[in-house]
């Protein structure tokens, strides 16, 4: 038997960057929100032992490095399963893009193997050891949009946001994460050291601006959650699209103070995106995919077209709500 699942993407609404943490990872606050884009992940299990991964893209390791290949050995043993797995990855998705590719993948393979198995981890012991393989893949067990807090692995399910048609925007270069946050650090620990603080606090970014930074947005957030949600269903009687009221509540992606500079086209392409219409756009995660929140699925055409003109790759697509993210996760 095999187990095909559409493994949608997601993008950041906002991404703020907190202290560095005594386990080398850094507090986050962000939005999560999946889209309609995805890979497709196949899982099957055979006679033997073992994870096998195939996938056409050389960028993809096959060994276990692979977000897909932790999941499957860890649930294999936690589903007290025998047998050799099989993960075939069919990537339209940029590798280190910050879509979230790797991640969607993961958990995909996971729910794969409980439908193959016909068994199922309890709701506690699935997120426990998709967190411990990577911070971004809880999300992906709620789908929708989510709040992520600590280093992005706590993940608390929000009123989803209505559907809004998405362009995205895939430049053919990839960001390393970790080298993202390392240049943050360092350009932090410079701007401390221009300042005049103690040189203590420098290496680990532990003091009190950077909680505060992320304290400042989670008020904004609170705020913004209480005035949409508290009164009359999402949008009824409001004349204004919640994603305004969501950008005044200061949302920005941290990460574009890094990489912009180290990638001046991505900087050029959110441009790009903005001068083509899109309400809000932003690097998603460390990049370097690009997205744009326009309106209108023609208005969307639109801005890809315009876009697309000026060399870069596009795509439309639209947000997904949780209930549509589980409806269309299962292919056949």
């Amino acid at each position: 038997m095999t187990v095909t699942l559409r493994s949608f993407a997601k993008i950041n609404l906002g991404l703020r960057i907190g202290a560095s943490r005594a386990d080398g990872y850094h507090e986050l606050l962000t939005v999560y929100q999946t889209i309609g884009l995805h890979d497709l992940v196949r899982v099957s299990i055979e006679r033997g032992s073992g994870v096998e991964i195939r996938c056409a893209d050389a960028r993809v390791p096959k060994d276990e490095t692979n977000t897909c290949y932790r999941i499957a050995e860890r649930a294999m043993q936690l589903l007290r399963a025998k047998g050799r797995v099989r993960i075939q990855l069919d990537k339209r998705l940029p590798v280190q893009g910050g879509l979230g590719g790797a991640s969607a993948n993961a958990v995909s393979t996971l729910l794969g193997l409980e439908r193959v198995l016909k068994k199922r981890l309890p709701a506690t012991e699935r997120l426990r050891i998709v967190a411990e393989v990577g911070s971004d893949l809880p999300l992906f067990l709620l789908g929708g949009t989510v709040l992520g807090v600590g280093r992005g692995e706590q993940v608390y399910p929000l009123p989803d946001l209505p559907a809004m048609a998405c362009v995205v925007v895939t430049p053919e270069i990839g960001v390393s994460t970790p080298k993202a946050f390392g240049e943050w650090d360092r350009r932090k620990a410079a701007e401390l050291r221009s300042a005049g603080e103690s040189m203590a606090a420098v290496p680990t970014l532990t003091i009190a601006w950077t909680s505060d930074r992320i304290s400042r947005l989670s008020c904004g957030l609170s705020a913004w959650l209480s005035e949409q949600y508290s009164g009359a269903p999402f949008g009824r009687g409001r004349a204004e699209n919640p994603l305004l009221a969501l950008v005044r509540a200061g949302i920005k992606n941290d990460f574009e103070e890094v990489v912009f500079p180290e990638y001046p086209e991505l900087g050029e392409a959110k441009t790009a995106l903005l001068r083509a219409g899109a309400k809000y756009a932003s690097l998603s995660g460390s990049g370097s995919t690009l997205y744009g929140l326009v309106a209108s699925k023609a208005a969307a055409r639109s801005a890809a077209l315009r876009v697309r003109r000026l060399g870069w790759a596009t795509q439309v697509t639209a947000t997904l709500s949780r209930s549509t993210y589980w409806r269309r996760m299962f292919v056949g």
